[in-house]
């Protein structure tokens, strides 16, 4: 069929992810994304946009596909906030462990050079990062904690988990970043005396 598109937009936009998760937005240059897709630049630009909207389009990307799993390690909060953290950071540590994906965390690299960036991403990459911070807040507040302590705590863990990303890029293992984890969660058991001992991490 005449004007069929020859290709997977969600394939192309996955490899597109992918390239600009490994090296970073302002490393990653048209020719990087043309050899990651497998697409000539007016098949870029026609379909996927432009480098700062396709950018903005693999971070949404990337931003739905694990928000959708922090959400669900949340769901269990308002019965058991501890366990509900405790799944919260396992899908990062999942992440970090899964040998198909980069290390770090797209967002979070992201938002270490938003200096650098345009407005227009700045300004976007700063909404998606204050996302995990909303979600978590709201788990917390669904767990017990007043307001303010949720907020604080929310804080708190977001940095946890972000310095989690930047840990392994810079070679911690998987049980120094285990152990940071278990020194947030009794931070939370500490908060709330009420919550019951963490269980040992995977």
């Amino acid at each position: 069929m005449a004007g069929k598109k020859q290709f997977d937009v969600d394939t192309a936009l996955d490899a597109a992810m992918i390239q600009f998760w490994r090296t970073g937005y302002a490393d990653t240059s048209l020719d990087d994304l043309t050899r990651a897709t497998g697409l000539n630049r007016s098949s870029i630009y026609s379909s996927l946009g432009d480098k700062d909207a396709l950018f903005l389009r693999c971070l949404d990307r990337y931003s739905a596909r694990y928000g959708a799993m922090y959400d669900t390690a949340l769901s269990c909060a308002a019965s058991d906030p501890v366990a509900a953290i405790r799944a919260f950071f396992g899908v990062t540590l999942g992440r970090i462990a899964d040998p198909d994906v980069p290390d770090g965390c797209l967002i979070a690299q992201s938002a270490m050079v938003i200096p650098a960036l345009s407005p227009r991403v700045a300004a976007h990459t700063k909404a998606v990062f204050g996302l995990q911070r909303q979600r978590l807040h709201a788990a917390l507040k669904a767990g017990g904690l007043a307001d303010r302590d949720a907020e604080d705590f929310a804080v708190h863990t977001v940095a946890v988990n972000q310095s989690l990303a930047v840990m392994s890029r810079a070679g911690a293992s998987p049980a120094q970043l285990r152990a940071v984890v278990g020194v947030t969660l009794d931070a939370l058991i500490i908060k709330n005396q009420k919550i019951p001992e963490r269980d040992q991490l995977g």
